[in-house]
């Protein structure tokens, strides 16, 4: 008998509301991901609000190297980069998490007209915009919760129009992106930014040591991370995932220079979701996420292919991690 299932997220028409979207994008990824082989999902579903205070800790671990390196280049450096993104700009955080790094350039910016942080956790997010709007109470905060791989709109300025637009993109979450995506990504980015510029934290490639500790951390901290994705569809999506029938996998591909990260089937099992069932083999994966890592000439070169002209970029002393200023075309 063919598998039929009245879930409205496998209709091919849109979902009700613009509330329901969200879930469904879920749905039809897990669903995809179980189907076909190998195995993958995107990384963005790591986030429900578990999951963002997940990566908060991830963040604070002492294996974890690149966002202290990160805040420490931006610490240094902010008044540089302010003066590049120039007086009265409208900021625009793409995967704005805690806001956390922002808070530095802010201190730099001479005069930010508003401030609009861009992410797909709702929750995680509106908690951020409130906490730094109590911080910078003549800032104007629009928090917007969106997947910005997608085409999305900006929400409309409180004043007039005709800012200077700058992206900020730090975390190098532009590495979980395949070569075509991120390329995709910074093309749209140039369109959106036209006229001003794209601030972008990119982590580069070095010792495989250094990476596989990153991922590995001895706490156990990032493996619960990728765990929760599974934790996060049977609660939202009603599988029957066990996640401890499931091994947090992550190691460093030299020949694609990226990290990959997995979850590991401990044994034979079935998965159900909306009532279909999926046989996953002992050792099978599914593949979560990519981190890929770049040179400092090898990103400068995908930017300019995707119309920015590479600016200033600044490295800590171990050439671990950069900041690149992108200038948008006009």
């Amino acid at each position: 008998m063919a598998y039929v299932d009245l879930d409205p997220c496998l209709s091919t028409t849109p979902p009700a509301t613009a509330a329901d979207a969200p879930a469904c994008d879920f749905h039809r990824a897990m669903r995809l991901a179980l189907a076909e082989r190998p195995h993958r999902i995107a990384p963005k579903f790591f986030y429900d609000a578990a999951g963002s205070a997940l990566f908060d800790r991830i963040c604070e671990l002492p294996e974890y190297y690149p966002t202290r390196t990160e805040l420490a280049l931006l610490g240094r450096h902010a008044g540089e980069m302010a003066a590049l993104i120039g007086p009265q700009a409208d900021v625009v955080e793409f995967g704005a998490g805690s806001a956390t790094k922002i808070r530095l350039l802010l201190s730099a910016l001479d005069r930010p007209r508003r401030f609009v942080p861009i992410d797909i956790s709702a929750e995680h997010l509106h908690a951020a915009a409130r906490a730094l709007q109590r911080d910078h109470p003549g800032l104007a905060v629009q928090p917007l919760a969106a997947d910005f791989t997608k085409p999305f709109t900006l929400p409309a300025p409180a004043g007039p129009a005709g800012a200077r637009r700058v992206g900020f993109f730090p975390g190098s979450s532009i590495g979980n992106f395949a070569h075509g995506e991120a390329l995709t990504f910074l093309r749209q980015a140039a369109m959106l930014l036209r006229g001003g510029g794209l601030l972008v934290g990119v982590d580069l490639v070095k010792d495989p040591s250094v990476l596989h500790a990153a991922y590995n951390d001895a706490a156990g901290v990032t493996a619960a991370f990728n765990r929760n994705l599974l934790v996060r569809a049977n609660h939202e999506l009603g599988t029957d995932f066990d996640p401890a029938q499931f091994a947090h996998y992550a190691f460093y591909e030299p020949r694609l220079q990226r990290i990959e990260m997995h979850l590991v089937s401990r044994r034979a099992q079935t998965v159900r979701l909306a009532g279909e069932p999926f046989v996953l083999a002992e050792g099978e994966t599914l593949h979560t996420e990519n981190s890929h890592k770049f040179t400092v000439d090898g990103f400068r070169r995908l930017a300019r292919q995707a119309g920015f002209e590479p600016g200033p970029v600044w490295c800590d002393e171990r050439q671990h991690f950069s900041v690149h200023w992108l200038q948008a075309p006009r």
